[in-house]
């Protein structure tokens, strides 16, 4: 295990608290016990805000928890997931020291097919009980259109293993998609800033069409139309997105934007999703 000196090091380098970079750290550390479990390395599907920070972006917004989509249903039975999970965090004790208490693990099953579930854990900050914690959500409740990919983990401390696996990830279309899906329907800050960080970084899509095509399957499998501009600024929760920025974004990202700067992109993101197929 790294010790707090690294960390404060990291923290200062990113402009933010060491609890930050702490969590990022285990976060890391649970991802490769993921990949490393036999039962779990091709059956979970990482997706979500801190899949963009450890899969696709580097340097990107530090995200807190940690979202799949279970391809075998069969995992979801809480006496499996709770047999599978003792068995990964015991490998990431034995391989990094970061105590993740198996009898402090809690899963609750939010709705049908899915689960959320807390972490508590003891890293390099050794922080005192009530411990911190990453938030689990999973779920076989979704639409997964495109075929996963295996990247590799983005794991930037000096206890990584010499070869860090690739883990099962959503594509960056369907990861696009589902971000804009999200933005419909919940309308959150986290999510108005992931898509316009994704359309920024359009250029790695490799097929619009299949953007519109993951975009399309998520929307229909939840019964909801597709997002438009319109249909974002008359969200009932919109006023959210501005009173809740700074509060929701402030300790993820150094020297975060204004709310009005990524408000501004929407016009030109939905105009390019559906006018403009061939514009990269």
């Amino acid at each position: 295990m790294i010790n707090k000196f690294e960390l404060a090091r990291k923290a200062k380098e990113y402009g933010l608290q060491s609890s930050t970079i702490e969590k990022d750290y285990v976060l890391g550390w649970i991802l490769i016990g993921i990949q490393n479990h036999p039962r779990t390395r091709d059956s979970w599907v990482f997706k979500g805000g801190t899949c963009l920070k450890k899969c696709f972006f580097n340097k990107y917004r530090f995200s807190e928890d940690l979202d799949f989509t279970l391809l075998d249903a069969q995992q979801m039975k809480e006496e499996t997931l709770r047999s599978i999970l003792k068995q990964i965090v015991q490998w990431v004790y034995e391989q990094s020291g970061i105590e993740i208490p198996e009898n402090l693990i809690s899963l609750d099953p939010h709705r049908s097919l899915s689960i959320q579930g807390k972490l508590p854990y003891r890293g390099p900050l050794k922080q005192p009980v009530p411990y911190p914690s990453i938030k689990l959500d999973l779920t076989a409740n979704e639409q997964v259109v495109l075929k996963p990919e295996k990247r590799k983990v983005f794991h930037e401390y000096s206890d990584c293993p010499t070869e860090m696996p690739q883990i099962l990830s959503y594509s960056y279309e369907e990861i696009f998609a589902e971000k804009l899906r999200a933005l419909a329907e919940r309308a959150r800050p986290r999510d108005l800033y992931d898509v316009v960080h994704l359309y920024q970084e359009r250029h790695r899509l490799t097929d619009i069409e299949k953007l519109l095509e993951s975009l399309q399957g998520k929307c229909a499998f939840k019964k909801m139309p597709m997002p438009n501009l319109v249909t974002i600024e008359q969200h009932p929760q919109k006023s959210e997105f501005l009173s809740e920025w700074k509060n929701m974004l402030h300790h993820q990202v150094k020297d975060l934007q204004p709310f009005e700067y990524f408000w501004k992109y929407l016009p030109d993101i939905f105009s390019w999703i559906y006018h403009s197929k061939n514009n990269f």
